[in-house]
Parts: C-alpha cells; sequence; structure tokens
C-alpha cells in the first residue's frame, strides 16, 4: 500500500511564496514519477510539474520560471517551490506518484493567493 501525505499548503499574498511537501511511504520502486498537479474551482484537474527519480524536469507553461520541482530519493519526498504567486495559482493542489504500472494521489492541499 502506497501513501502520499502532502503539506505546506496555506494562503498567501500576491507575489509571495510557498513550498508544498509530500512524503511517499509504502512500495515505493526506485524507478518512478513523481509530480503537482492542481484543480481550481469548476476546473479540470491539470499538472503543474513531474519529476523523474532521475531528476528529469516538466512545467507547465503557466507556472515555468516560477516554479521548481525537486526531491530527495532516499525520503521518497518530493517539493514544489512556487515563487511570485498569482491569484489564478488558487487551487487545490495533489501529489502524485506513478509507480511502475499503478498511480496514486495525496489527499490535496489548498494554496490560497489572495489579498
Amino acid at each position: 500500500q502506497v501513501q502520499l501525505v502532502e503539506s505546506g499548503g496555506g494562503l498567501v499574498q500576491p507575489g509571495g511564496s510557498l513550498r508544498l511537501s509530500c512524503a511517499a511511504s509504502g512500495s515505493i520502486f526506485s524507478v518512478n514519477i513523481m509530480g503537482w498537479y492542481r484543480q481550481a474551482p469548476g476546473k479540470q484537474r491539470e499538472i503543474v510539474a513531474i519529476i523523474t527519480s532521475g531528476g528529469s524536469t516538466n512545467y507547465a507553461g503557466s507556472v515555468k520560471g516560477r516554479s521548481t520541482i525537486s526531491r530527495d530519493n532516499a525520503k521518497n519526498t518530493v517539493y514544489l517551490q512556487m515563487n511570485s504567486l498569482k491569484p489564478e495559482d488558487t487551487a487545490v493542489y495533489y501529489c502524485h506518484l506513478n509507480n511502475g504500472a499503478q498511480s496514486y494521489w495525496g489527499q490535496g492541499t489548498q494554496v490560497t493567493v489572495s489579498s
């Protein structure tokens, strides 16, 4: 059984920063892909950024240049550093793990960007 536990969401003013964390536990394959997705009210869930166990990254155009995804393989933890936050970044952010043929989601953490 695999569990993903997110932390780090909250309320931040426009232009501010947040760092999200997601710790995976259970049977984690050494080769995997972890990432962050988000879902705003009334919208579909969308990709934010992903990172492979080898360190390759990919970002959505809307966050590229403002966000950095990283991971600590020894801790099975993925991070998302978000800077220059905008009101349109407001959403529930979900951690995702692609673990071989299995796919897992975290419970989500709310990020609200508002003055």
